[in-house]
């Protein structure tokens, strides 16, 4: 054990620039830039080491195109004597910049023991200490059984379809025992899974006609609003009163919610150097999308039909009301037990890295468990990995070395307790 925290901590300069490296390659989705880039660096850094390196490109899958294709990566390392499969699966996908940043958010700036940029969190810090562990637990034991592999792939920021649910689809997961997902819940914590979500378009609907003469037309975005004026009375009390079994971390997503994520109503909105009036209509057709993440203790179908309920409940008040209700996204909830394999066995390497008992958590969100579960068919699967998750997405993205080499070597106490 102690000679595979060494080998971590003298590979300390090697995270540090590894992670750098990674967050200066722009992988922004959307629209998908730098996929294949990303996925060279890691099979030139990974082949030589004698890893067999496997690009697959999600042909097909939502967002690929020949602009922007969508580019994964396995890297696999087979011991010398058969055994189970570990696999560390990342993504390498990031989000926008946004606004508010104080520091390049692609220039992977170190300062002090924090390295800065998007994706520094969320999450190409965990996909460097999943590299960095087992490349050290490789080098300390050269001669072990089974299998390591590390994926890193597309598009998790937006549902994963160009990536683990590619690679699942294809049998990707077949074979493998284990699934640790290094997403940054915190280096001391297990993340057994996540709650469920709902993505879904409402359209109320009405008559164009001039905008002298409203009267004769039928306004959808009045519509629309009678329908958030219900949202505001009667859905969103519903949801924070119901309440979770599941670990669900920060403690308001221990509650079901609702997030407005769009709202468009009336003639498109015109380029930024458009100079001229918008036109005098009433519009007859407004949207929003709403974004809804459910409980392991509620059903699909009831969350549907909540909002169905509440629709209705406009339409019997408004008698020239219509809607549309399109379903976008859906994922059930998932959520591995404590007893799992990969669960008792990481537990075990945070308590002899740091020295304490390992918390146990459940994300607000979806992350790709949901793939690996549902299409790869696999349960023992976690998130473990470095970094603090509410700086995801945020402006000024940071991951602390510290975190990252403590998180390694717990990756890498996993490998020695499964493949030795």
């Amino acid at each position: 054990m102690e000679r595979l925290k060494d080998a971590v901590d003298n590979r300390r300069d090697q995270l540090i620039t590894l992670t750098q490296d990674l967050i200066r390659i722009p992988t922004l989705n959307p629209p998908g830039r730098h996929y294949l880039d990303i996925c060279e660096y890691i099979q030139a850094r990974m082949a030589p080491q004698g890893w067999r390196c496997d690009m697959v490109r999600a042909k097909g899958a939502p967002g690929d195109c020949e602009e922007f294709p969508r580019w994964n990566i396995v890297a696999r390392r087979s011991g010398a004597t058969r055994g189970e499969t570990v696999h560390f699966n990342s993504h390498h996908d990031v989000v926008e910049v946004g606004h508010g940043w104080t520091r390049d958010p692609f220039g992977g700036e170190l300062d002090g023991d924090r390295i800065y940029g998007r994706g520094a969190c969320d999450m190409k810090g965990g996909l460097a200490a999943s590299i960095i562990a087992a490349e050290a637990f490789v080098a300390t034991y050269p001669d072990h059984a089974g299998t390591v592999e590390i994926s890193a792939t597309a598009d998790e920021e937006s549902g994963g379809y160009g990536g683990v649910a590619y690679l699942a689809d294809q049998g990707a997961f077949a074979h493998v025992d284990h699934v640790i997902i290094p997403e940054p819940l915190h280096k001391d914590r297990i993340c057994l899974g996540h709650r469920g979500v709902w993505w879904a378009e409402i359209e109320t609907q009405g008559r164009i006609a001039h905008g002298s003469m409203p009267f004769l037309g039928d306004c959808a975005v009045r519509h629309m609003g009678a329908v958030l004026a219900e949202m505001e009375a009667t859905l969103w009390p519903l949801l924070a009163g119901k309440r979770t079994e599941m670990p669900v971390i920060p403690e308001g997503a221990r509650s079901s919610t609702l997030n407005i994520n769009s709202i468009h109503g009336g003639a498109a909105e015109q380029a930024a150097d458009y100079t001229g009036l918008p036109a005098p209509c009433v519009p007859d057709r407004a949207r929003i999308v709403i974004d809804r993440r459910f409980l392991i203790e509620e059903d699909l179908a009831e969350v549907k039909a909540e909002v169905t309920a509440l629709l209705e409940r406009v339409k019997a008040q408004r008698p020239s009301f219509r809607y549309e209700v399109r379903d976008l996204f859906e994922v059930v909830p998932s959520m591995t037990e404590k007893s799992a394999p990969v669960v008792t066995t990481t537990a075990d390497a945070i308590q002899q890295v740091l020295g304490r008992e390992a918390g146990y958590v459940v994300s607000p969100g979806t992350y790709d468990q949901k793939h690996i579960d549902r299409i790869g068919k696999l349960k023992n699967c976690i998130a473990y990995g470095p970094g603090v998750l509410d700086l995801a997405h945020q402006p000024d993205e940071w991951v602390g070395v510290q975190d990252m080499s403590d998180s390694a070597k717990v990756m890498a106490l996993v490998l020695e307790k499964l493949l030795t």
